[in-house]
């Protein structure tokens, strides 16, 4: 396949149960070794879509595929492909990682020294080792979310599915998760399709789908979204709430600094060009990919 050839596709995607449509004809590709993300509020059919996706649910109408593949045809290579990491964890809390993993592995008969080869390539990009011999239910939050993602990718797949992988873990154990997640699209060139209620996760992506009510409402870089439905804004420091007023610039507070909102960077570079005195200690950020999801939707992030 080649590097810029679909590795999903769907196609007037349909599931409708009675009178509720949970997917209305939503059409999207992702391309093989990007990362996607598939962003929308409770009850917009992002977990339908992944449900079809994986073969669990049937679909209504249209086409999916990976790799070809259609995924009611052709169910077990299709699913073959995917690795999933659920929202919650299907380790069994009873049993070590080691015993995990291993049971795992013997679902693709994979053994021997095959096994030991992926394990150690695992316990290497997710710092597993020292942890292989312990219980799962007594490893931490971010252990056992790196677990995980081993488990999910212990046969190789060629996409790998998170759903809300990071959901209450607290920010510096996101990092190592991204760590590794990064890590493997690096060495594999994994593909990633994410849901995730964290809406700056998805500002990395190469690509971001928005859903609501069963529809697609946006598709886009993260980039292009920002500049499409945020604006830019300029942080001041030490500034005189006052002298801009005078000045004719409207900001809000936010701490102790001042905030202008601007439509982009040319308006904020032409802003700060008629007036230098004023702009001595600032900044210029993009809006966030949570401006964007309000502005799309208008729901806010953490609703997802």
């Amino acid at each position: 396949m080649a590097a810029n050839e679909n590795i999903i596709e769907i196609e007037h995607l349909k599931k409708y149960y009675k009178d509720v449509k949970a997917v209305d004809d939503i059409t999207f590709s992702v391309k093989k070794g990007e990362f996607f993300a598939f962003l929308g509020v409770n009850g917009a059919g992002k977990s339908t879509t992944i449900s079809i996706l994986c073969g669990e649910e049937k679909r209504t109408f249209g086409s999916v595929k990976i790799e070809g593949e259609d995924i009611e045809q052709q169910p077990f290579s299709a699913r073959g492909k995917l690795g999933v990491v659920f929202q919650n964890s299907v380790l069994d809390g009873a049993l070590t990682l080691a015993e995990n993993l291993r049971c795992r592995a013997a679902l693709y008969n994979i053994s021997g020294d095959e096994y030991a080869a992926r394990l150690n390539e695992l316990c290497a990009l997710f710092d597993l080792k020292d942890l292989l011999s312990r219980p799962v239910g007594k490893l931490s939050g971010g252990q056992r979310r790196r677990a995980d993602i081993a488990r999910a990718l212990l046969h190789r797949p060629s996409i790998l599915i998170l759903d809300e992988p990071t959901t209450g873990l607290d920010p510096q154990t996101r990092k190592s998760v991204w760590e590794a997640v990064h890590a493997i699209r690096k060495v594999r060139g994994t593909t990633v399709f994410l849901t995730t209620h964290y809406m700056e996760e998805a500002a990395d992506a190469d690509r971001v789908v928005i859903l609501d009510k069963g529809k697609i409402l946006a598709d886009a870089t993260p980039l292009e979204l920002k500049n499409a439905y945020t604006g830019d804004f300029i942080t001041l420091y030490h500034a005189n709430e006052e002298e801009l007023r005078a000045c004719g610039i409207r900001a809000e507070r936010v701490g102790e600094a001042l905030r202008i909102e601007v439509k982009n960077t040319a308006e904020a570079t032409a802003l700060i060009l008629r007036h230098p005195q004023l702009f001595t200690d600032y900044e210029i950020v993009k809006g966030k990919m949570d401006d964007v999801f309000l502005n799309v939707t208008g729901k806010r992030g953490e609703n997802v």
